[in-house]
């Protein structure tokens, strides 16, 4: 079957809206037809942010359902995705990061015979617990894609070691810089502050049913001491009564998931973030804000050598210490607090676009 010639673009989640965007906008500024699939495994939130790009979905497969597993979910999306597959025979798919959206596009274009590119490659942790299922996800994704766009020099080693050639992985820096560069641009001037802003996002799965408590007991002390305000996006997938330790302190504002530029903006602002979140860590570090890490290990090891972030785990104690330290310690403050370009530089869509044109364009050229 004849190949359409375009690049289908998978996005389930917001995260992988905003890191992709950049990319649709990099590849249609080289005049290569696009073709971007929801799968809405983040129903609005994905849509919502590819709209601040400027950017509409082509298709949305609506695959959630109530109360739906990951199994039921990857089921679903692999045969979905194979069927706008085989009608639409683009000549690359392209997959972001470790989702079970990424996940199935891959698997679903693999067996048709598509190459996949896979951006933000050679992510690990080496423990498949740790993030999970993201660990498990972008494992299985190296061993179907065809281009690794590798973000750092590190995660370029690691697929290295795992026998992926030099010749099917380029380091391109991470599209979220990208993203975010472009944000930071559009926003208004940040109006000070009379007391200092700590922004915290919780969402990871292996947190959520035992070291909540503990994080959000942390953050209620922080938010009690007088001279903070503590922000925290309300996540949807939480219980009840997560954030109960919070909601009677004046100073501590739980909020729906907030747009992207809201939250760039929020980041711009903040003194200090906490975080269990992969793509904050990235973009704090490239703004240069101060971030604790509330996991017991990171896939993201740059930005802990760049000295901007710093792994606290997700005992209380913990958290309250290293936090004081740097509410109170304005010297260590200042230590961490020095944007790297370490995860990326803003062109990482330009590399990727450009590599995949000549991708396409090694293809249709004749053989001599």
């Amino acid at each position: 079957m004849t190949s359409s010639g375009a690049v289908m673009v998978v996005i389930g989640t917001r995260p992988e809206a905003i890191k992709l965007a950049p990319v649709v906008l990099a590849l249609r500024a080289l005049s290569l037809p696009v073709c971007v699939c929801l799968t809405g495994q983040h129903p609005e939130m994905a849509g919502e942010a590819l709209a601040f790009f400027g950017i509409d979905a082509d298709v949305n497969l609506a695959l959630m359902r109530p109360g739906q597993s990951l199994a039921e979910l990857t089921e679903r999306a692999v045969g979905a995705a194979a069927l706008l597959l085989a009608r639409e025979r683009p000549a690359w798919m392209i997959v972001q990061g470790d989702t079970t959206s990424a996940l199935a596009g891959a698997i679903a274009a693999r067996q048709a015979g598509i190459p996949v590119a896979h951006v933000e490659a050679g992510l690990r942790s080496f423990d498949l617990a740790q993030p999970y299922p993201e660990e498990l996800n972008r494992t299985l994704i190296a061993r179907l894609a065809t281009l690794h766009f590798a973000p750092t020099p590190g995660a370029e080693a690691n697929l290295r070691a795992e026998g992926i050639p030099d010749t099917a992985i380029e380091v391109t820096g991470n599209t979220v810089v990208d993203a975010l560069y472009r944000t930071v641009e559009t926003l208004p001037a940040i109006p000070p502050r009379p007391r200092r802003l700590v922004l915290a996002t919780l969402h990871r799965r292996e947190n959520r049913e035992t070291a909540f408590p503990g994080i959000i007991g942390a953050l209620a002390e922080i938010a009690a001491r007088g001279d903070t305000d503590v922000l925290l996006p309300r996540h949807p997938g939480c219980a009840p009564g997560t954030y109960a330790p919070l909601e009677a302190i004046l100073s501590a504002r739980l909020v729906p998931p907030m747009p992207y530029p809201a939250f760039v903006s929020a980041l711009s602002a903040a003194y200090l973030v906490i975080t269990d979140s992969g793509g904050v860590q990235e973009e704090a570090s490239a703004l240069g804000v101060p971030t604790l890490v509330v996991r017991a290990l990171t896939e993201r090891p740059e930005v802990v050598e760049a000295g901007t972030a710093l792994i606290v785990n997700t005992a209380r104690n913990d958290i309250l210490a290293a936090a004081t330290r740097l509410l109170d310690d304005s010297a260590a403050h200042r230590r961490m607090a020095i944007a790297s370009t370490r995860i990326g530089d803003g062109k990482a869509a330009e590399r990727i676009a450009r590599r995949l044109q000549g991708e396409i364009c090694a293809v249709r050229r004749p053989a001599a």
